[in-house]
This record gives C-alpha cells, structure tokens and sequence, in this order.
C-alpha cells in the first residue's frame, strides 16, 4: 500500500509522537509498503527509505520571542494569520493549522503518489475531513489519549482561577478534536483504557476503535552486564512539568525516605527554574539526592535505566507509558501508579514490578522501601519485565496489526 503519516509536531526527544512515527513509518516500510510522512516543526527523524514532507509553522510556542515584529507579515497567508492571531489570544492552533497545510500537501501529492490512506497522529484538525472528503482518502487516525485527561488535571492544579482561565482557552482546541474523531473512519488507540476514555470523552463509538499497543525497541532498550549498578538508585522520565506526570507526589516520597537508607533519584527531564517540580526539590531540601539530567540522547537514556535499581512511573494518567516498557525492556523493576493504561503494560501478576494507587506518597515510599532492601525480587522482576516487553510490545507486530487496520477499512 501507498501510505502517508501525518504528524503535527514529530521529534522523538520532544514526547511519545516522535518514538511513535519513528518506529511505525520504519516498520510499515520493512513490510513492504510505500511509507511517506507530512509533518510539522520539530521535524520527526526517519528511515533514509521514507519520504519526509516538511511543512512550514509560524511555530510560535516554541519561539525565543513569542511576536516577532515581522510576524506574520513575512508570510501572511490566511492560515498564518489564523495561527498568529490564535496564539495572540491564548489558543492553541497548531493541531488545525497543520491539517489545513498538510490538506494543501496532499491536494499537490495525491495526483502523484495515490496514497491508499492517510494515518493521522493525534492531531484531529478540521482538514481531515476535507482529505477525506473532499479528496476521497480514507482516514485513519490514531489517539494516544483524549486530551481531556490533561485538561482536567491541569485545571484542578491551577493556582488561581485567571490561570485556570488561561488553560480553558489554551485547551479549547479539544471541542475540535472530539468533533473529529467522531468522524473519522478509523481510530486505533495504544491501550483499552485510552479506548474506554475516548469513547467516554470524544463519543467516538467503540465500534470505530481498534486497540494496538505501541512497541519497545528491544534492540535499544536492554541490559548491558558492564554497567554498574548504583546503589539505592533510582530513576523516572519526566518530559515537562505538567502534574499529569505526578513527579511531586514522587518528591514527596523521597521526603518521607530521608530516613534510613535514602535513596538518590534521578530526573531525566530539565529542571525549569519556578516551575513545580524545582520548587518542591528546594521546598522540601532534596538538592543532594535529587538530580535533572536535562535532555539527553537516547543511548545515554538507556545507560541511565541500566546503572539505575529501580524505575518510577507517578503518572496520573497515561495513555501507554513509554518509560515503563523501556525500563522493563532494560531488566529493571518498575514501581507504577495503577493510573491509566500503567496496568495493562505490568500486568495482572506483579511479576514486573509494583502497583500503587495514584497520588499516594506514602505507597510509592513503601514500595521503593520494599524494592531497595529485595535484590532477588528486583532480579526476578527485570527478568519478567523484559520478557513481557518481548511477548507483548513488538514494534513489527504494532505495524501488522496497524496494517490489518488499513486493510478491513479499505
């Protein structure tokens, strides 16, 4: 089949959407397929047998100076000006924006290429539906998670209600979204609990809904026998400062650890100055066992997993769970909140590790308590983590059951 992934936003070190095109563009094209994919700033990275169509974004969240004076006058088109404007009153337009160019796009391709389908990621803009109707492709997109999710925690951790103003507009995108999914011909989802949510969140019918859960690269991810385990160590992925990711009810565990054995934690993620999770290290004087990594590249994450004891993930929620699948795929224990799709990747047993409540500190302090003083258990449990990522989340098998997906639709 001809097909062509479409990703707002697509760098692997910038959140799961870059890991997600990255492997499933790569696995779909080993299987035979012409793959190509539309994507907006930061730029995904690809197989040199993809195509990659790098479209244009004003791109202003992530610009030094939010309103350049030349902006957007330097290209003012209609949607420039749409997404200038919107940024100007708080909105986020990205997700419509890039449907639009990437519905412009394939108006130019489509006459060349014939694409089979169309394979959204996330991003749900209105110009789906003009790919599928006005240019007659089917269109399958996938959701990780409804947005929802992060909405309502972000607004019940707002400080004052003119922040939680500010996010009511910032997230107004998702009445969109919702309108969208809906409507969509298919929509494949990483987990049964993100299908639960979305159903209950976009009233996108189950129906319509195939669950394929995303893969671990098991030849990035695994243990290496010469790197030395630091004691007590441990170590959680935390890509921003959103209270999503539950960092600060890990904080305060480590606060309630401070005696006896204290353990060290490591942050992979940056520290932002007055941000939350900086300021409760401070508050709560953790400087000395807590530290941030900043960004780093993918093999010195997987050194990081290797020299660590245990893995944490405090999620609230998650859709998947990527920092769990790689730690186990790394042969270490995983302590989870039981938030979101966080059970299904440990499974019923607890063979891989430990389950918490969600927003509990004192369980996540019990639990890292209990692992530091069980090296057989922590042993045991990395062996069953890295055999369940082998059993169960396979990159190749991710790409055949997605392709069964293009098949029943077509």
């Amino acid at each position: 089949m001809k097909i062509c992934l479409l990703c707002y936003r697509g760098k692997p070190n910038c959140g799961g959407q870059g890991v997600y095109i990255y492997y499933l563009s790569r696995e779909l094209s080993d299987l035979g397929h012409e793959v190509h994919v539309i994507s907006g700033p930061p730029y995904p990275v690809v197989e040199d047998n993809i195509t990659l169509h790098r479209l244009d974004s004003l791109n202003l969240y992530d610009s030094p100076d939010r309103f350049p004076k030349d902006f957007p006058w330097r290209k003012p088109s209609p949607i420039n000006l749409y997404e200038y404007g919107s940024v100007a009153l708080g909105l986020f337009p990205e997700p419509m924006t890039f449907s639009l160019r990437a519905f412009q796009k394939l108006r130019e391709l489509q006459p060349i290429h014939k694409f089979d389908v169309v394979h959204d990621n996330q991003g749900l803009g209105h110009g789906m539906l003009l790919i599928k109707h006005l240019l007659k492709i089917p269109v399958v997109a996938t959701i990780h998670h409804p947005v929802t999710v992060d909405r309502d925690l972000d607004l019940a951790a707002a400080p004052s209600w003119r922040w939680r103003l500010r996010l009511k507009r910032w997230y107004s995108f998702i009445g969109m979204q919702s309108f969208v999914a809906k409507r969509m011909d298919r929509v494949i989802t990483v987990s049964k609990k993100s299908a639960e949510d979305i159903s209950r969140d976009f009233g996108v019918p189950t129906s319509k809904m195939r669950v394929v859960y995303n893969g671990t690269d098991g030849n990035l991810f695994k243990q290496n026998g010469n790197v030395i385990k630091e004691p007590h160590s441990l170590i959680t992925v935390n890509s921003g400062d959103s209270p999503i990711k539950g960092v600060e009810y890990l904080l305060k565990a480590m606060k309630l650890l401070r005696n006896g054995i204290v353990p060290k934690l490591t942050i992979v993620g940056c520290a932002v100055p007055g941000g939350r999770n900086f300021n409760m290290v401070q508050e709560y004087g953790l400087e000395d066992i807590v530290t941030f990594t900043g960004r780093i590249d993918d093999d010195e994450l997987v050194a990081r997993y290797t020299s660590s004891e245990i893995a944490v993930v405090p999620s609230l929620y998650e859709g998947f769970g990527f920092p769990a699948t790689e730690a186990m795929a790394c042969g270490i224990p995983v302590i989870a909140s039981s938030a979101g799709a966080l059970p299904e990747l440990l499974g019923p047993d607890s063979r891989v590790g430990i389950s918490v409540p969600p927003a509990d500190a004192e369980a996540l302090a019990a639990a890292i308590k209990q692992l530091m003083h069980d090296k057989d258990a922590r042993i045991k449990m990395g062996a069953a983590g890295r055999k369940r990522v082998e059993d169960h989340f396979c990159w190749r098998r991710a790409a055949e059951q997605t392709v069964a997906v293009y098949k029943e639709l077509l």
